[in-house]
């Protein structure tokens, strides 16, 4: 009897031991076995247009559900232009170090696609692209096979070659995939396209870790209907643009990121896949949008709140803990750092790494975002260039003005830093980070 008890708890505390290691494991399990990683990003869309984020306007409960899956971070900065966030996201420099031209990458450049190629990820982008230099006709700039230069072994993308006179993005698309012109189609949604195409390339890379780049062209104007409107029926319809259909636009890019998690689960991969949605940039300034406490026009091209604040929801299961949320700042050139840490290897980079707070492990090392903004487009060169550095709630300018963005939105209240001992000791702390970089010197459309 003595010894049945005795190998009884000898067996017991096998079990609990064994299980206290699996435990033990599974948290450690981010370090040992890499994860898929999917970035997709949506073009053109502050966080108003988040439901998780207090939106009133649109419905989103896919992106939604990743919040409750995973983290919602609640400031994230982009830059508040297409060209100038996506230079920065794919590299982790701010622009002042690469940003030439609009719709212009050097192929020079080191991006996380080669990043993740280093890494021996299998690697992909979809969706749009505008950064062969087509606008300037700069060397390369008609090569169709081009992305694959920046780190990515496969591509389905838009305006590669050949700028949107020649075809738009959505019913008819012009889109390239792997350096081939695809037919066209009146009756084909780009979209569609380019979700078939991550669904495809996730089917068939499921057995080794891959990167799936996913740069939406979905919401951008012209604002028009997709497949779930009932004017598309109507074919010339499909081409008319009018702000109404931007919820349709907004309804949409949640299904199709609904789309790429489905596919992930159907293969047996979300638990170990880190998803990551964000915007490039504001809000289109046309559209309005109802949160809560007020509505918030389209900030696009502006340094204000409405031009550079984006949604940010992250899920990974096997490492994040769920239903979380994270006021820290978060800088668009954290991604690349972040990317980098998980894979284990040593970059020289102005992002920090978002891992610490993804697997609960320590906390994220940024205090401060920095935004470097020359758009280099249009009449936004002179109206809105400009630096700044800004945490959840104040901002510096490089000429002194100071704002406190949840009250004073637009920007039309400038601080006294004199007024409070904090204030003043905070205005110097972000001075100290605008002096660490050159001024901005303003470089016109070429």
């Amino acid at each position: 009897m003595i010894m049945r008890t005795l190998k009884y708890f000898a067996f017991l505390f096998i079990v609990i031991n064994g299980i206290h290691a699996c435990n033990q494991t599974s948290k450690a399990d981010h370090k040992r076995v890499p994860p898929n990683i999917i970035l997709i990003m949506a073009d053109d869309m502050g966080f108003e247009c988040i439901e998780a984020y207090g939106s009133l306007s649109y419905k989103t409960p896919r992106i939604d559900a990743m919040a409750s899956k995973g983290i919602l971070f609640t400031n994230c900065i982009s830059n508040p232009l297409c060209t100038p966030s996506r230079v920065k996201i794919m590299t982790g420099l701010h622009n002042y170090r690469n940003y030439e031209y609009f719709g212009y990458l050097d192929p020079e450049q080191y991006t996380f696609g080669h990043l993740m190629q280093d890494a021996s990820y299998a690697t992909c982008i979809v969706g749009k692209w505008q950064l062969n230099g087509i606008y300037h006709n700069l060397p390369g700039s008609n090569n169709p096979s081009r992305p694959s230069e920046y780190g990515f072994d496969e591509f389905c993308l838009w305006q590669v070659h050949m700028g949107k006179e020649k075809g738009e993005r959505y019913a008819d698309p012009l889109i390239v995939e792997n350096g081939k012109l695809l037919p066209r189609d009146p009756d084909t949604y780009g979209p569609d396209v380019f979700a078939d195409y991550a669904c495809d390339f996730i089917e068939r890379k499921k057995d080794s870790p891959f990167f799936l780049y996913y740069p939406m062209v979905l919401v951008h104007d012209p604002f028009v209907p997709t497949p779930d409107s009932e004017a598309w029926v109507n074919s010339e319809k499909r081409y008319q643009n009018n702000k109404a259909y931007f919820k349709d636009m907004v309804a949409y890019t949640d299904k199709i990121v609904g789309r790429i998690i489905d596919k992930l689960h159907e293969e047996d991969l979300e638990e170990n896949t880190l998803i990551i949605f964000t915007g490039d940039n504001g809000t289109g300034r046309a559209i309005l949008s109802s949160m809560p406490e007020r509505n918030i026009q389209g900030g696009k091209g502006k340094t204000i709140d409405a031009g550079v604040h984006v949604p940010l929801l992250i899920q990974w299961p096997k490492v994040i803990k769920a239903g979380q949320t994270y006021e820290g700042v978060v800088d668009f050139t954290d991604f690349f750092a972040t990317f980098a840490d998980i894979t284990g290897q040593k970059k020289k980079v102005d992002g920090k790494s978002l891992l610490p707070v993804l697997s609960q492990e320590g906390e994220a090392l940024r205090k401060f975002a920095f935004v470097h903004y020359n758009p280099m487009w249009g009449e936004w060169v002179d109206k809105h260039s400009n630096q700044f550095v800004q945490n959840g709630r104040y901002k510096l300018y490089r000429d002194g003005t100071m704002f406190d963005i949840p009250n004073d939105f637009e920007e039309k209240l400038p601080l006294d830093p004199l007024s409070s001992p904090e204030l003043s000791a905070l205005k110097r702390e972000m001075q100290q980070v605008l002096d660490t970089v050159p001024e901005l010197a303003l470089k016109a459309e070429n």
